[in-house]
């Protein structure tokens, strides 16, 4: 379950929080700034765009997204200078409902992620497959089930709803991110900016960091403190990229309208 109460503010949600983290491997902690204020949020944490590189991420579902409504995202990456990756990821997820064999996993993550407005814990089945796979495959030049491992295919195939295959999905993409990471002055962490650039001008500009799941709490509060003292506003409506991205593309597809790679 996806929850939507502020974590430090409400006793019993704060407690599910840690017993969720308690079973992850990772933290990320996520803000969206509304747009108005995204000029002044990348003067007041001094980014400098020229460090950033660029990425183009393509979602596959069924134009009514099928997948999406079992809890199953499936993605691939274009990286400017970077491999190829791809993911298969289910959300939400209880960490002690997954199994150890498969938690045993390298290219496996439970991870939970968490915004001003709430929490959710995700399972993703990660991998790297190579320079210029993702491109062929979007032009049609070999099947999208190319771009995943024979375990992620299997992880997939236990997932998703019956008779739904990787060949078969609508392609929804790409949108077009800007990735910047770096640690600002003031702060004693690595910080990650992502502006996500849609197709109709929309923009999304995430700031998120990565922690311990044992330090969720104070990280969350002393990334809040220090972000307010730079005037950063916390209390914008926020956004989810991946939702954003498959609502936009999902309604491009039922429209009749067709994406470009």
């Amino acid at each position: 379950m996806e929850h939507t109460t502020p974590i430090l503010s409400d006793d019993k949600k704060l407690a599910e929080f840690l017993a969720l983290t308690s079973g992850a491997n990772s933290v990320e902690l996520k803000l969206t700034v509304p747009d108005e204020d995204r000029f002044s949020t990348v003067n007041a944490l001094d980014m400098d765009p020229l460090d950033a590189y660029l990425r183009q991420i393509y979602f596959f579902d069924t134009p009514e997204l099928d997948l999406d409504a079992a809890g199953v995202v499936i993605r691939a990456r274009r990286s400017q200078g970077r491999p190829d990756d791809s993911v298969v990821k289910l959300r939400p997820v209880e960490p002690d409902d997954l199994p150890d064999d498969l938690r045993g996993l390298e290219d496996f993550n439970v991870e939970v992620d968490a915004m001003p407005g709430g929490f959710v814990c995700s399972g993703s089945y990660k991998a790297k497959i190579g320079e210029d796979r993702v491109k062929p495959a979007i032009r049609g030049e070999h099947p999208l089930h190319k771009l995943y491992t024979k375990s992620q295919r299997a992880f997939f195939a236990e997932h998703a709803p019956e008779g739904i295959e990787i060949d078969d999905l609508a392609i929804l993409g790409p949108v077009t991110v800007a990735k910047l990471k770096w640690q600002p002055e003031g702060i004693d962490r690595k910080i990650v900016a992502e502006l996500w650039n849609y197709p109709d001008g929309t923009r999304i500009l995430e700031l998120s960091t990565k922690c311990p799941p044992d330090e969720g709490v104070q990280v969350a509060a002393e990334t809040r403190a220090y972000l307010a003292e730079r005037g950063v506003n916390l209390t914008g409506e926020q956004q989810t990229k991946t939702r954003t991205a498959l609502e936009y593309f999902s309604g491009m597809l039922q429209g009749g309208a067709a994406t470009t790679g």
